[in-house]
C-alpha cells in the first residue's frame, strides 16, 4: 500500500510546501512563515505548477493576514514577481 504524500501542509503559523526540486529520489519540504518566503519558495522552483502556484501565493496572502499585516502591496508584488509568467499569480 502506498502511503500518501502531503504536498502542502498549513501550521498555523507557517505553511510547508513539499520541494519539488528533490523529486523524486526525496521527500524533502520547505517551511514559510510569510509572503517574501513564499515568494522565494515559488521562484527558486519548490513549487510548481500552475494551480499550486495560486494555492502558494494565497497560502502567502494568508500569512501575511495572521500577522496583522493592513497593507498587502508589497506581499501582492513579491508573489506576482515571483513567476512573471504564472497567470494563476494575476486573478
Amino acid at each position: 500500500m502506498v502511503s500518501a504524500v502531503e504536498t502542502l501542509c498549513w501550521g498555523g503559523d507557517h505553511v510547508m510546501f513539499i520541494d519539488q526540486r528533490k523529486l523524486p529520489h526525496r521527500v524533502e519540504y520547505v517551511r514559510c512563515r510569510d509572503a517574501a518566503e513564499v515568494a522565494d519558495a515559488i521562484r527558486s522552483m519548490v513549487v510548481r505548477g500552475a494551480p499550486a502556484i495560486g494555492c502558494a501565493a494565497a497560502y502567502g496572502i494568508a500569512l501575511e493576514a495572521l500577522k496583522g499585516t493592513r497593507d498587502f502591496g508589497a506581499a501582492f508584488a513579491a508573489l506576482r514577481a515571483s513567476r512573471p509568467t504564472a497567470v494563476n499569480l494575476y486573478w
